[in-house]
């Protein structure tokens, strides 16, 4: 069980400093308010009980993962556990384990934590000032199970109670792969367990009042730090390593403002722009390249933001960059324009892929001869695809059905991207020598509404001549 797992991190310490640590403490009992969400992830919960009824529902929120030695990485909980709990990420415990076990009527809800550490000199009562995992004095404090109750709205038990509630012979389906207890609960069903994940990512598809109040705000602080970066762009031309200073901006205001990324910052200079996902970020940030800087600030709640802006590091693109630029952003235009409810999830993809293939005609790069909407080969240049949605995760509901996700309508509720890009790898030969090594992405975040979509990144600004403006005032 866990507390024997944290065993291997206790502390030596000798008896009479033992017997020391078992008196003397105040007793302190914070009342916790219900948090803000939990309303909402009833309604989930009772969604999920309807879907699968007479069986045990089991989703961990996982544990925490080494990073080096005895040092974890950041514990994030799982975003299924999120959805349903309304938790936030600075208050779940790890190893927190929720369990929707069926009635004759439904489903009884609960959350088994490990609680707070006790400190009665008993077998247990060691872990607050011995575990360097789990101990209070070493990671702080955590909730106690009434406070964890208070808090989700929910039954709180014990961790250590949850093999024992799972003993039973219920059919039940499991998030896999975070909790070997969770696991050891059911035998593997890739069926049954695809199913579940499917129906957790369709249940994330279309965000209720409260999920948009925070992905609001978690685009809000995004747009934050990326006035931070616009602001910072002349240190950053001094430095060695400048895109680290350009990182370290953003990610201390995700820090100050939220839980702290939604992943991991992309800031690419120069011809770094054409790598996709560059976060080694180790360059030089020079005047007259431009900077790409594609990141998101995760809220306490854990939902993120995502948004992409190119700059001109010096305050002016050159007539190569601002080509590149336009385009891309006809095509972000064009594709915006496709945003409605009823729309394919691919009409915006669509929409701008024509814009790009149409503008790469004109210059005379047709990959292969292509035609104008052969995406296999103008993906030379694309290379992915122009949105996908967002949410708890920055590429939120993955495990949806295809038929209602990327061949699915948009919905009022739906939140989503749209990010195309063009990327002139700096030894691509089919390419001009004067466009390689250029690499230009503009993603904004959007909210579909009733009669349209919601520019929820509005903030920043988007056109060539505005990015000019903007960057040449905040040096």
């Amino acid at each position: 069980m866990q507390q024997r797992e944290g065993a291997s991190h206790d502390r030596a310490v000798p008896p009479t400093l033992a017997e020391c640590f078992t008196q003397g403490w105040a007793e302190v009992t914070p009342a916790v308010p219900v948090l803000p969400g939990a309303a909402y992830a009833a309604k989930r919960r009772a969604l999920l009980s309807a879907r699968f009824p007479g069986e045990r529902i089991v989703i961990s929120a996982g544990g925490l993962k080494v990073r080096s030695n005895d040092f974890d990485y950041p514990f994030r909980p799982h975003s299924a556990f999120l959805h349903l709990t309304a938790d936030e990420g600075g208050g779940a415990a790890p190893a927190s384990v929720l369990v929707l076990e069926p009635t004759g009527t439904g489903h009884d809800a609960t959350v088994f934590v490990r609680p707070r550490s006790l400190r009665d000199g008993g077998p247990n009562g060691t872990e607050f000032y011995r575990d360097r995992r789990y101990g209070e004095f070493w990671t702080g404090r955590r909730r106690t199970l009434a406070e964890t109750s208070d808090a989700l709205g929910l039954t709180a038990l014990p961790r250590d109670d949850l093999a024992r509630a799972l003993a039973s012979d219920v059919p039940t389906r499991v998030v896999r792969g975070q909790d070997p207890v969770v696991d050891a609960a059911a035998p593997p069903a890739a069926g049954a367990e695809s199913e579940l994940l499917a129906y957790f990512s369709e249940l994330r598809l279309v965000k209720d009042a409260w999920e948009v109040e925070q992905m609001r705000a978690a685009v809000g602080h995004t747009v934050v730090a990326f006035h931070d970066v616009a602001g910072e762009l002349p240190t950053a031309m001094r430095l060695a390593r400048g895109e680290r200073w350009i990182e370290g901006t953003f990610n201390r205001r995700a820090r100050l403002e939220g839980y702290g990324l939604g992943f991991e910052t992309i800031a690419a200079a120069g011809a770094h722009a054409c790598v996709l996902h560059w976060t080694r970020n180790d360059g030089l940030v020079r005047d007259g390249e431009l900077l790409l800087l594609d990141a998101g600030v995760e809220t306490d709640t854990c939902y993120t933001g995502d948004v992409t802006r190119t700059l001109p590091v010096g305050g002016r693109f050159t007539d190569a960059q601002r080509q590149v630029y336009d385009l891309v952003y006809a095509a972000q235009s064009a594709g915006i324009a496709a945003l409605r409810p009823g729309a394919q999830f691919g009409d915006f993809h669509d929409a701008a892929t024509r814009v790009i293939a149409e503008g790469l005609d004109a210059w005379g790069l047709r990959p292969g001869g292509a035609g104008p909407h052969d995406r296999s080969l103008y993906g030379r240049y694309t290379v992915c695809g122009t949105g996908h949605m967002l949410g708890l995760d920055c590429h939120d509901c993955a495990d949806a059905r295809s038929s209602a996700y990327l061949h699915g309508a948009l919905e009022p509720g739906h939140v989503l991207t749209v990010e195309p890009g063009l990327y002139f790898q700096p030894d691509d030969l089919t390419v001009p020598a004067h466009l390689r090594g250029i690499g230009v992405r503009i993603e904004d975040d959007f909210l579909i509404t009733s009669d349209g979509a919601d520019c929820l990144s509005s903030a920043l600004p988007r056109a060539a001549d505005d990015v000019e403006a903007w960057v040449t005032a905040a040096r």
